[in-house]
């Protein structure tokens, strides 16, 4: 279709010095052509030819009406909030599993569990000595009667009498607020997230159901239905169904990410605490003399 139309106005033209006789035009001569004759097209050339020249983005966003630009400005903001907690939380992530790292190797290096407190050494952002810090001073607590490290802390440790399993209770139950702690700081703001991959959908939508409800609206009070009077404004209706996918597709990728990454990093906090519970219940704890029964 287009290509016979095509040709039929090169040949048409062919003998005018005002066009160029050439076989294939570019589209947007094609559309310029369109406009300058009298074709059953050239009504429509004029916005083909502005949303060829302008892209089809631009050529929507200009066709929107008030309330479609005002969703726009909300998917906007939208989409801002959404890259900003996806490149935070990844960026937060991705140094809880390095400092992790770094402290794993640090606590199994050494028998001792007390080591890496009595040294005082830090590991910023790792969910894990969060756990053992809020575990060793809850110990020291109840070992040494303060949590201050001095230079006696050593010397006081070795004399120290172990302590019972009702006070055993007492650390662990402060090693599991630690975890649930460190769990509620890595899923915060993912409320965002998941809020971006439900609501910008229907948000654009939402635009674009009311763009084309205006545009009906107009076509039923100008009394006549033409593709030139109806194009311009569902165009600028579907701006905002394009703008929400573009905003939620993002989302629900970085969001499926982040949870499958803050999931494994909780396991580790929970599986870190009972090992950490294992090593105190070993050294610390005193569970009397046991039982021999004698046949």
């Amino acid at each position: 279709m287009y290509f016979r139309s095509l040709t039929f106005y090169s040949e048409r033209t062919s003998g005018s010095s005002s066009l160029p006789c050439e076989p294939f035009l570019r589209p947007w001569d094609f559309l310029a052509t369109l406009a300058a004759n009298d074709a059953p097209g050239a009504v429509l050339a004029p916005n083909l030819l502005l949303a060829a020249q302008s892209g089809g983005i631009l050529y929507a966003f200009t066709e929107a009406t008030l309330e479609g630009k005002l969703v726009l400005a909300v998917l906007f903001i939208a989409s801002i909030f959404s890259w900003s907690v996806m490149i935070t939380k990844m960026r937060i992530v991705r140094l809880a599993r390095k400092q992790n790292e770094r402290f794993l190797q640090r606590f199994r290096a050494d028998r001792q569990p007390l080591r890496i407190y009595e040294s005082q050494g830090r590991f910023d952002g790792s969910p894990l000595f969060s756990i053992y810090r809020a575990g060793c001073r809850e110990l020291t607590l109840h070992l040494l009667g303060a949590t201050e490290v001095d230079e006696t802390f050593r010397a006081r440790l070795d004399v120290a009498e172990r302590i019972t399993p009702s006070q055993m209770n007492v650390v662990t139950s402060a090693m599991e607020r630690a975890v649930g702690e460190s769990a509620l700081r890595l899923e915060a703001q993912m409320i965002l997230l998941a809020t971006a991959v439900s609501g910008a959908p229907f948000l654009g939508l939402l635009g674009t159901v009311w763009g084309v409800m205006d545009t009906f609206s107009g076509v039923a009070l100008a009394g006549s239905a033409s593709l030139q009077a109806m194009a311009p404004g569902v165009s600028g209706a579907l701006i905002t169904t394009v703008t929400g996918l573009l905003v939620a597709i993002p989302a629900m990728f970085g969001y499926n990410f982040l949870v499958t990454s803050i999931r494994s990093l909780i396991v580790q906090n929970d599986n870190f605490a009972a090992e950490l519970a294992s090593e105190f219940e070993h050294k610390y704890v005193n569970h009397g003399s046991r039982s021999v029964f004698v046949k």
